[in-house]
C-alpha cells in the first residue's frame, strides 16, 4: 500500500530543509520546538544537520544538536555531517559537531579519511586529541 504524500507536508518539509541550507537557526529551532522531527531527512537521506553543516552554518548545527539531532547520522551514501564539514573546510561547524559528540571515524569516507585526502594535518591532530 503506497500513499501519496500530502502536498502541504511535503511543502513544509521542503521549507525546513531550505532553512537548514540557509542556516536560519532561529526558524529551525522554532519548527523543531513546535514538533517537526529533529532528524528529518530528505530523499537522499540528508538530515537537517547534514544540510546545515555542509552549507557552513555552525549556529544552525548547534541549534539542531541542542534539540537532540544526531550529529553522526549518515546520509544514503554513508557520509556524515562531520565529513561534509571537513570537505567544505567549515572549521566552526567542525568544532560545533565535535562538541556535540560527532565521531571523526564514522561514515564512508569518515572525517578522518577526508582530512587525510585533503592533507588537513590540523584536523587530523584535532581528531587525534579526542
Amino acid at each position: 500500500m503506497s500513499e501519496t504524500p500530502d502536498s502541504e507536508v511535503v511543502e513544509l518539509a521542503s521549507r525546513i530543509f531550505d532553512l537548514a541550507r540557509q542556516g536560519d537557526a532561529e526558524a529551525l529551532a522554532a519548527y523543531i520546538d513546535a514538533g517537526a522531527p529533529v532528524n528529518l531527512t530528505n530523499d537522499k537521506g540528508d538530515s537537517l544537520v547534514m544540510l546545515a553543516a555542509y552549507h557552513g552554518h555552525a549556529a544552525a548545527v548547534a541549534a539542531l544538536v541542542d534539540r537532540g539531532a544526531d550529529p553522526n547520522r549518515p546520509n544514503d551514501r554513508g557520509q556524515t555531517p562531520l565529513a561534509g564539514a571537513v570537505l567544505k573546510g567549515e572549521d566552526a561547524v567542525i568544532r560545533a559537531l565535535l562538541a556535540a559528540g560527532a565521531d571523526p571515524e564514522a561514515g564512508t569516507p569518515s572525517a578522518v579519511d577526508t582530512a587525510r585526502m585533503f592533507g588537513k594535518a590540523d584536523l587530523l591532530e584535532l581528531f587525534g586529541s579526542r
